[in-house]
């Protein structure tokens, strides 16, 4: 007789949906950075060893204050910020300025998949794999012109439908900054998604910066403007608290932040009596970003 089990699997229990992508990306991954000359077999090899954060943990544990400052208010509350349509400005110093459509933007790119470190200034970090493209690509589309040495993003700003934005912790719209060098590195992405779905609002949707040598509010959310500067741009951190918050805000286990070491890191999903785990210069991009501060006091210009 038919219909006499009812089975309440689906055929995401076969294989867990994470694990399935984990191993696809692990390869993609891989691949593409290969693909795009920066490493050799290091770096890949780096990459085939990270094992990503869950999806549950990658976003629901967020920091996204024009949400609320709470871990789980930006999962609690991003579902209100409307992502469609969604354009970009791009202007200053480049050649075409205008406002991009996100479809346009997309249109003229190749989507990768990359397992990134993230490392959090607050000590606690995570190993994302996240889907986007270069952001040299977009900048070499608008053209960059001579006098351009940084760019400068900015985050959407709509009171209406982020509560956190009533609270006065920034000076809104959130904003920061890159030198020019190192927005235009290979590793720099502008993400548009998660474990090859599109990116989650608490994680910055439509489409964000990811830095992965930088401490994690270096990578800019829900952006809605990039803007070509010669002169080095306001950062919303370092413009409030300038003696916690560098600039360039490096990964740099040596330099602590006033208030906390920077030597070691709790991984987000180690369970309650893991141990903390040493933090690795630029985050484990030391190979690949170092020769961009060679000279430089890495603890003047943290």
């Amino acid at each position: 007789m038919a219909h006499r089990y009812t089975s309440d699997l689906t055929w995401a229990d076969v294989t867990p949906k994470a694990l399935y992508l984990n191993r696809r990306q692990i390869i993609a991954g891989g691949g593409a950075l290969v693909a795009g000359g920066l490493a050799g077999g290091g770096l890949r090899a780096q990459q085939e060893a990270l094992e990503p954060n869950t999806w549950e943990e990658i976003t629901s544990y967020n920091n996204y204050y024009e949400f609320g400052t709470g871990k789980s208010d930006p999962a609690d509350h991003a579902h209100r910020l409307t992502t469609q349509p969604w354009s970009i400005q791009i202007d200053g110093l480049v050649d075409n300025p205008g406002t991009y459509t996100l479809e346009d933007i997309l249109s003229e790119v190749e989507i990768e998949e990359r397992i990134y470190r993230l490392r959090c200034v607050e000590a606690w970090s995570m190993v994302v794999p996240w889907n986007g493209f270069e952001l040299a690509d977009l900048l070499n589309r608008v053209g960059v012109q001579d006098g351009a040495r940084y760019v400068a993003f900015e985050t959407v700003m709509r009171p209406e439908e982020m509560p956190g934005l009533s609270v006065p912790v920034l000076d809104w719209p959130y904003r920061e900054g890159l030198r020019l060098d190192e927005a235009m590195h290979p590793l720099t992405i502008m993400a548009t998604g998660i474990y090859g779905e599109p990116i989650p609002n608490q994680n910055g949707a439509p489409i964000r910066l990811v830095v992965p040598w930088k401490y994690g509010f270096k990578s800019i959310k829900s952006i809605v403007r990039i803007t070509l500067t010669a002169d080095q741009p306001y950062a919303s951190w370092n413009a409030s608290q300038p003696g916690e918050y560098g600039f360039y805000s490096n990964v740099n286990p040596n330099v602590d932040h006033p208030r906390w070491s920077q030597a070691t890191e709790r991984r987000v999903g180690g369970g309650l009596f893991a141990r903390r785990i040493p933090t690795l210069m630029f985050n484990g991009y030391a190979d690949e970003v170092a020769s961009l501060y060679e000279g430089m006091d890495l603890a003047e210009y943290f």
